[in-house]
């Protein structure tokens, strides 16, 4: 069984489920240290002029504090700006019509926490792929021996072409006529429904 440690993402990106695609179980865990400017709070999609960061607001300014603890700014309405941009990005997609409907039920809900948020985000990404890992939250008597840890690798400052891990396949996208590579998980879920692991698997540059 491989077990891999992973940081918990805003709907991540392509080279995020490339990390984790031969895993088993994926251990995340809510103790890591928040670090400013990382995917634990945005993500990125494709509108017809460019490419956007969707960012969910945190409260206050966050230094050293644990992923778990970190709580959502609702006074700013960051989930209908969320969804109208999902919405102007992928309405016209094949899959939009059967995978809407779950983010839609998700930003409707109110979760104090981002780690929450996340976690959900991630479990319905992983259904609509079919995708039969294991989910387990790290604690102090979480066995580490002979896992992959990927906690720390992907951020938003550093370019996926200097990691081993994601080799872009293009898939139709809504808009461009250049192939963006490694965006949200949305812009491939909506292209390719059930269909998207396939892509992740012919991604990964260990296929």
């Amino acid at each position: 069984m491989k077990t891999v440690f992973a940081d918990l993402h805003y709907f991540p990106n392509l080279e995020y489920f490339c990390a984790i695609l031969e895993s088993d179980k994926l251990v995340l865990d809510p103790r890591s240290i928040y670090q400013r400017k990382s995917f634990f709070n945005r993500t990125q999609i494709r509108l017809a002029n460019k490419v956007e960061t969707l960012s969910v607001p945190i409260v206050g300014r966050r230094p050293r504090i644990p992923l778990g603890e970190i709580e959502i700014d609702y006074r700013q309405k960051w989930q209908k700006v969320h969804l109208r941009g999902i919405q102007s990005a992928y309405g016209k997609t094949p899959f939009f019509e059967f995978i809407f409907p779950y983010f839609v039920a998700l930003f409707e809900q109110e979760y104090k926490l981002l780690w929450d948020l996340n976690l959900q985000v991630l479990t319905i990404c992983l259904k609509i792929m079919q995708w039969p890992v294991n989910l387990e939250i790290a604690t102090e008597t979480t066995d580490k021996q002979g896992f992959t840890d990927i906690r720390g690798l992907l951020m938003p400052g550093s370019h996926f072409s200097q990691r081993d891990i994601y080799h872009p396949v293009a898939y139709v996208q809504n808009f461009g006529l250049d192939f963006e590579p490694n965006l949200s998980i949305l812009d491939l879920l909506f292209a390719e429904g059930p269909q998207a692991k396939s892509i992740l698997q012919a991604s990964s540059k260990k296929h």
